[in-house]
């Protein structure tokens, strides 16, 4: 679980890191960022019932992806808002494609 600090939940600030934010995606999953001005970045993972229509499925890649990104963190060059939005075709892939894959993005971003 992310510290509070951590966390991207008010829906004005979703909502403008997704309609201004900069993208970069791959196969698996994709980033929308923008940066926040604050002392740390804040993430929220957004994962669809078009990935899956079990909720608990959904949950479980959500979870596996925010543990990943707190691993992450300390390696953070800027301090952003971070949507992580996740693709069917993660079903397909092992935990260390997906950090491979999320690592990949961060850095093609330049946050990483």
């Amino acid at each position: 679980m992310f510290a509070q600090k951590n966390r991207l939940k008010n829906e004005k600030d979703i909502k403008t890191t997704f309609s201004k934010g900069k993208s970069v995606y791959d196969s698996v999953c994709g980033i929308k960022w923008r940066q926040n001005g604050l002392e740390g970045s804040r993430f929220a993972v957004v994962i669809g019932t078009k990935v899956h229509k079990s909720a608990v499925k959904r949950n479980r890649y959500r979870r596996q992806y925010r543990e990943m990104l707190k691993e992450l963190l300390p390696e953070f060059k800027l301090r952003a808002d971070v949507l992580l939005l996740v693709s069917k075709k993660v079903l397909e892939t092992t935990p260390a494609e997906r950090k491979e894959k999320l690592g990949a993005v961060l850095k093609k971003a330049g946050i990483l």
